[in-house]
């Protein structure tokens, strides 16, 4: 059995240590012989645990801290005065732990949660358990996160997605709203908001944005607010929110009347909210639902910055272009793997149809355009990280991987000929999530 702590690059100290010599002895001979590799992987995890995040684990209801000093909030990774592509220490143990999760997690219920359109029981403990909220929420709100890196959320949207982009889709868009916080929100809203998310327990959140309309415009919101001596009073519809009813936080992005776009974070028990399950050819395990927004009354503190910040609606949606780009990379990657191993195992005419020109040709494009795809995700993300003008890259970055996701699904199905069409093999499946990057808008935010 394989050791899926095995290449992860413990840090130098005491506990790192103690944790080396436990991996080693939960992949010996003598672990096996007695029976102890479980405990001893258990004792490696919950130590990995201990690592990566140090403190106390938050109530799961939104409780406000007393106070947060600005040094406490994430900041920027410094820019880097050369183009480096290596993955730091850190970035490597999360790749490689979340890699491991999806192939051995989430790929094996793939199929299960399409065709029952839900998310497997346990599936959120699971996502919880790995930790993906934690380096996103600063140290002082119980998270373990020190700066704010949408790199990292690239690197760990793209390992989730090789596993299923639905289920990938599910398990971030909480992540997605943590995210919008840490860019554009109030130290009260983080204070109040955050640590809930770091807690054992899963909390959905979702953003909403998009609206069931025909040539929907981003900047042209149909969704209305208007300010009130109370609050805000939002009033419209919403349609493919992650989640839908399970969620207990919505960062509903309304038209403010004379101010244009804004953001506000809207609990879900508000009176006015109405949910309703939507049907699509993809993502049935995301559950996708429409919200209904009947004169919902939120307060003053609910729009996202509180003018502390400046909301700046262009860099939400391009943050979010740049996470549906890498949920794209990681599914093309998927199909590339998945048809290099069938080529090279069917065989036609008595040898492997890889050595059939036209289907080398076809997996050498789907290559070649997938590593165009990461190049010029990895590239908007670094941007955007480093706090330089990203605009330009997120949007060519989201037109290509739109353009050749579609094209690199339908040739994943085209490889396999009839067996393609068939639901024995997840191309087909694959295909069907693949379409949803081209009309996607929110969903996750790195």
């Amino acid at each position: 059995m394989k050791n899926p702590m095995k290449h992860i690059k413990i840090p130098q100290t005491p506990m790192g240590v103690g944790l080396r010599m436990l991996n080693q002895f939960s992949g010996s001979q003598l672990a096996n012989q007695f029976g102890l590799r479980e405990y001893a992987e258990k004792l490696m995890y919950h130590g990995m645990k201990t690592v990566v995040k140090t403190g106390t684990i938050a109530q799961s209801q939104f409780q406000s801290l007393k106070k947060i000093l600005p040094k406490q909030e994430l900041s920027h990774a410094t820019p880097a005065n050369v183009f480096d592509l290596t993955l730091s220490d850190e970035q490597q143990m999360i790749c490689e732990t979340i890699h491991e999760f999806a192939d051995q997690q989430i790929k094996k219920v793939a199929r299960q949660a399409d065709e029952e359109r839900t998310v497997p029981e346990g599936f959120f403990k699971q996502c919880q358990d790995v930790g993906l909220n934690l380096l996103a929420i600063p140290e002082a709100l119980d998270g373990a996160g020190t700066s704010r890196s949408p790199v990292t959320s690239v690197l760990m949207a793209e390992e989730l997605a090789k596993g299923d982009m639905s289920l990938a889709l599910a398990a971030l868009a909480p992540l997605g709203v943590i995210n919008a916080l840490n860019e554009f929100g109030s130290l009260n809203q983080q204070s109040h908001y955050l640590p809930n998310f770091a807690g054992e327990e899963f909390v959905a959140a979702a953003i909403a944005l998009m609206e069931p309309k025909a040539r929907f415009n981003p900047d042209r919101l149909e969704t209305k607010a208007v300010k009130t001596p109370q609050g805000y009073v939002i009033t419209g519809e919403k349609c493919m929110v992650p989640l839908g009813a399970q969620c207990k936080l919505l960062l509903v992005v309304a038209n403010l009347s004379g101010e244009g776009p804004k953001a506000f974070l809207v609990e879900t028990h508000a009176e006015g909210i109405s949910f309703q399950e939507e049907r699509h050819m993809g993502l049935h395990a995301t559950g996708m639902s429409r919200v209904k927004l009947n004169n919902v009354t939120v307060a003053h503190d609910a729009l996202l910055g509180e003018q502390e910040k400046n909301y700046d609606h262009q860099k939400l949606l391009d943050l979010c272009h740049i996470g549906l780009c890498a949920l794209a990379v990681g599914t093309c990657q998927a199909v590339l793997d998945y048809t290099i191993d069938y080529a090279n195992a069917r065989e036609a005419f008595g040898e492997p149809i890889s050595h059939r020109q036209a289907v080398a040709f076809m997996i050498a494009d789907i290559a070649t355009e997938l590593e165009a795809m990461r190049m010029m995700t990895y590239r908007a993300a670094s941007r955007a990280e480093q706090g330089l003008d990203f605009h330009r890259e997120a949007y060519l970055a989201r037109i290509f991987c739109a353009d050749k996701a579609m094209e690199i699904g339908t040739n994943g199905v085209q490889l396999l000929g009839g067996h393609g069409f068939v639901c024995e093999h997840p191309v087909e499946l694959w295909y069907r999530q693949l379409r949803a990057i081209g009309i996607l808008e929110g969903g996750y935010l790195v």
